[in-house]
């Protein structure tokens, strides 16, 4: 199996960069997971063009010069350990065509977000290096759960994650081990066909998305079934499906796992054997607990399910 490349575990006092690689963010939606990385031992360095607004169809944090200039200097900056998002939205598509790596991969780091940073990931992960696929910044102003971010601080100090879940109706029985892939559902679709897109061949596919038409998650689910994707991977993980639909007409609307979204997407891997686990707490809900991305994991799914980690 093979091993991507691991940070090197934080320690009291790393800089940790707060950058803003797609849409704008307000200085109050950020000042809770700031004090928190202050809490916890690590210093906060924040990106020149963090607050930056440059509205062009879209409220983005900045030109993509400046967006690009931001990443680029947290990535590749030798004292900064770890690059963690204030949000996502729209725009990280922008940046991939234009990232440098000459510093990171001497001093690789932890990338830590969700949602459009799929796509960051994505591009990690190509280049062989883990990310982690939880909270960003702004959210700790959302009243989500603590125990999302001390997942996230335990993995930048050296721990892999372990999950035990409930059984849901549309599991699949099954044990699987391999590595982890995806992220946001809406951002693994924009990448298909492109060099950016994750490699699919036996590996366990993660999905999440927020606020999409159910026939616009049927449109996403179908394009990966019509790209072979289904054909390639060996395990399915499905997580936050949440402000699905019609808000007037889905009584699921608010709730973190839509059952009528879980049932198009069982639908239609109703002929694929591989092991696959609905109602993982990752997304775009209160409980967003951390996975990481290009992490070999152990997954059996029975009465219950077991999501583990192995070490690197």
């Amino acid at each position: 199996m093979k091993k991507n490349i691991f940070p090197k575990s934080l320690k009291k006092g790393d800089k940790i960069a707060v950058i803003s690689p797609a849409g704008s963010v307000e200085n109050s939606q950020l000042e809770k997971g700031i004090e928190m990385i202050k809490a916890r031992g690590f210093e906060p360095v924040l990106g020149e063009h963090l607050y930056s607004k440059f509205s062009n169809g879209y409220n983005y944090a900045g030109t993509e010069a400046e967006r690009i200039q931001d990443i680029n200097w947290a990535l590749n900056d030798s004292e900064i350990a770890a690059v963690w998002a204030s949000r996502g939205g729209y725009g990280c598509q922008h940046l991939i065509q234009h990232l440098s790596l000459k510093g990171f991969t001497k001093y690789p780091k932890w990338y830590i977000g969700y949602s459009d940073n799929t796509v960051i990931q994505s591009y990690l992960l190509k280049k062989g290096f883990v990310s982690i696929h939880g909270q960003t910044i702004k959210t700790s102003s959302f009243g989500v759960t603590e125990e999302g971010y001390d997942g996230i601080f335990d993995i930048l100090k050296g721990k892999v994650p372990g999950y035990s879940l409930l059984s849901h109706q549309f599991n699949k029985k099954g044990s699987v081990e391999g590595e982890l892939v995806g992220g946001n559902l809406a951002l693994i679709y924009a990448l298909l066909g492109t060099q950016y897109s994750f490699d699919f061949k036996d590996k366990i596919l993660f999905i999440e998305d927020i606020g999409e038409n159910f026939y616009a998650l049927d449109r996403m689910i179908m394009s990966l079934e019509l790209a072979g994707v289904f054909h390639k991977i060996s395990g399915l993980i499905v997580g936050g499906m949440t402000n699905m639909g019609d808000e007037k007409e889905n009584k699921q609307y608010e709730e973190s796992f839509d059952e009528f979204a879980y049932q198009l997407i069982s639908e239609r891997i109703s002929r694929c054997t591989f092991p696959t686990a609905f109602g993982f707490p990752n997304g775009h809900i209160k409980d967003n607990r951390p996975l990481i991305v290009g992490g070999n994991v152990k997954m059996k799914v029975g009465t219950n399910v077991k999501i583990e980690f192995l070490k690197s």
